[in-house]
């Protein structure tokens, strides 16, 4: 997702005083940068100051070892860590390390992804370059308006200077009528080599788009020398039929009518492995009928594992499970990258190869709402790192809910219980352990068999926290109208409701009275959030039960973060006003009885970004 807004103040304002123990006004009439630290995250990746956009061009500098991390917005800027906790940015007040103007890019940059030894040894862009906007997929293309072009640093990634020819990419496929070329992701894999008689080591580059007419694609290249001068088309590698769906649709949205932002790599239970199981993430566009003209009513950020083909034609991608990354209706635009062992990160916590994703959670849905910019000088941030492998579920009930088409598949069968594989992703080893390993207490567990709310017997001190928990239910809960979880960010004036419901197998976020301000200023998002997640049943000390759900909510500050049993994600905006907006309590509503335990609150969080000012 690309969008341009206008450039930003300085965050050097002096700032208007607010006194958030009384009711908001209208926050449009407040003075710019008056609301730079009210919802302002702290552990998150995100600019100085202004807007970010999509997470892109990540690569390990075999140099130094240190990770680079990019996103998108008036061209491309980046930071650097080494730990995955705190970052330093490339450059002065998160200036860009490219910049559109070009003979390839006269109008924008967009997503990317860096070769880390490319030309000369030296770390290496392939680019989308673009020459023409408009471009979306509910209008006819421009021919010539996306392209893919090179550029090098030779200054640790400050700058990427590009090369003085044309695009090594110049245009889609012949003859196709494509809804989108860009966002061109490079990577290696040995099962592709082995398919296709690669040398070992060859690069691949997967763009994403579409077809008019047809539905979404991702389109193949093989690197063909080794300046990466030319890119040998292999066809769409993988294609949906238009505005389809994987299953019923429950478990992982639509394929709709354009892809974006895909990344391919490959995993074991371990982490990145070459020769392992296939994934990619992506992003798919869609819009209700009719269909406006450039307008995306939705977009999903999914990931698909699965298995290539060749037989006698092409080779081909065949899915054989798909989810969601996020289920945040803003969480989108996934990037990832290989982080080797050997990196700095992996070497302080003893790592092995792993893949690790950032996803852009936009501050104002796309740009569709009027949210108070000016006045917050600050739009969208980057979910924490996630760390992707292969999950297992054991001891799974073999029944209908185990054998349904969703985001799992049946990886061994034991006369009647199960092994299921799934995508497993976690927050980043490094991150979790730094987010819980401050001060911290402990709530005492409880069963609540009766609607209502119960407040915890201690308030963290700030809005900056981490709650881990564990809950069960018993077997009559399945089906039942039961829900139960937690309220936070809570007052008397406001509180954000974040539980599990049996009735449609859904993590909920409701944020119906999540902020007060919400009443007073347009564009402050109040709509509900929900991801679906299956708890399964399962054998254990040889009788049945419902699968725990263990819960991780991470707070920072108008951030929320909600991750489950390694494998769902909800990431939302929570904008809480009162500054006693600090309560947590139990929430139960329904018939049924939830068991709370291991109820932990971790306080503070951490500072991602110690050398800033601001």
């Amino acid at each position: 997702m690309k969008i341009t807004p206008a450039v930003l103040a300085g965050s050097l304002t002096v700032r208007q005083e607010i006194d958030y123990n009384l009711a908001p006004p209208n926050l449009s009439t407040l003075s710019n940068s008056s609301l730079f630290d009210t919802w302002r995250p702290r552990a998150h990746v995100l600019p100085p100051f202004g807007q970010i956009g999509d997470p892109c061009m990540h690569y390990t500098d075999p140099e130094t070892g240190l990770f680079h991390v990019g996103w998108l917005h008036q061209g491309a800027a980046g930071a650097t860590t080494d730990d995955l906790v705190t970052y330093q940015d490339l450059n002065p007040d998160g200036q860009p390390f490219i910049v559109a103007g070009g003979k390839n890019d006269p109008i924008a940059v967009f997503d990317g992804s860096v070769i880390p030894s490319g030309i000369d040894g030296k770390p290496t862009l392939l680019y989308a370059s673009i020459s023409y906007l408009p471009i979306q997929w509910t209008i006819q293309y421009t021919r010539g308006s996306e392209t893919q072009s090179l550029a090098v640093s030779h200054d640790g990634g400050r700058n990427f200077t590009k090369l003085e020819q044309g695009p090594v990419i110049p245009s889609p496929p012949f003859a196709v009528n494509v809804t989108g070329f860009r966002d061109p992701y490079v990577f290696q894999n040995s099962r592709l080599d082995k398919h296709l008689g690669s040398a070992p080591g060859t690069w691949y580059v997967v763009i994403s788009g579409g077809v008019h007419g047809e539905g979404p694609s991702q389109f193949l290249y093989r690197q063909h020398d080794p300046d990466f001068q030319y890119w040998e088309e292999l066809g769409q590698w993988w294609h949906e039929p238009a505005n389809s769906t994987w299953g019923n649709g429950n478990w992982a949205g639509r394929w709709g009518y354009n892809f974006e932002v895909s990344n391919i790599f490959s995993l074991d239970e371990h982490g990145y492995n070459s020769e392992g199981e296939i994934f990619t993430t992506l992003g798919a566009e869609w819009s209700l009928s009719p269909i406006v003209p450039q307008v995306s009513d939705f977009r999903e950020m999914l990931w698909a594992a699965g298995r290539i083909s060749c037989g006698s034609g092409p080779v081909k991608f065949v899915p054989s499970m798909v989810g969601k990354l996020d289920w945040g209706t803003s969480a989108y635009a996934a990037a990832g990258k290989e982080l080797p062992a050997t990196s700095k990160a992996s070497q302080k916590s003893g790592a092995p190869d792993r893949f690790i994703s950032y996803v852009w959670l936009t501050g104002d849905f796309y740009g569709t709402l009027d949210f108070p910019t000016a006045q917050q000088n600050w739009t969208g941030a980057l979910l924490l790192p996630r760390e992707l492998s292969v999950g297992k579920i054991g001891n799974v009930v073999d029944n209908e809910l185990a054998r349904e088409t969703g985001s799992w598949r049946v990886a061994s069968d034991h006369s009647g219980v199960l092994e299921l594989a799934t995508l497993k992703q976690e927050i980043a080893r490094e991150a979790l352990s730094a987010l819980t390993s401050g001060d911290s207490f402990t709530e005492p567990g409880k069963t609540l068999n009766s609607p209502g709310v119960v407040a915890f017997q201690r308030l963290p001190e700030s809005k900056f926290h981490v709650i881990t928990a564990s809950l069960s239910f018993s077997s009559a809960c399945r089906g039942s109208d039961l829900r139960a979880g937690f309220q936070i960010l809570s007052s008397e004036h406001e509180s954000t409701t974040i539980y599990y419901q049996f009735s449609n197998e859904s993590i909920v976020v409701d944020r119906s009275n999540t902020s007060a301000a919400a009443k007073t200023t347009n564009g402050i998002d109040s709509r509900n959030e929900a991801g679906r997640l299956r708890l399964f049943d399962l054998v254990q000390d040889g009788k049945q039960q419902i699968e725990t759900l263990n819960l991780t909510i991470v707070v920072d500050n108008s951030i929320v973060e909600v991750h489950a049993n390694g494998r769902f994600a909800l990431s939302t905006w929570a904008r809480s006003w009162y500054s006693s907006s600090k309560e947590i309590r139990f929430f139960h509503d329904g018939s049924g009885e939830v068991r709370f335990g291991d109820v932990t609150v971790h306080e503070g969080l951490y500072d991602a970004w110690p050398d800033r000012k601001t």
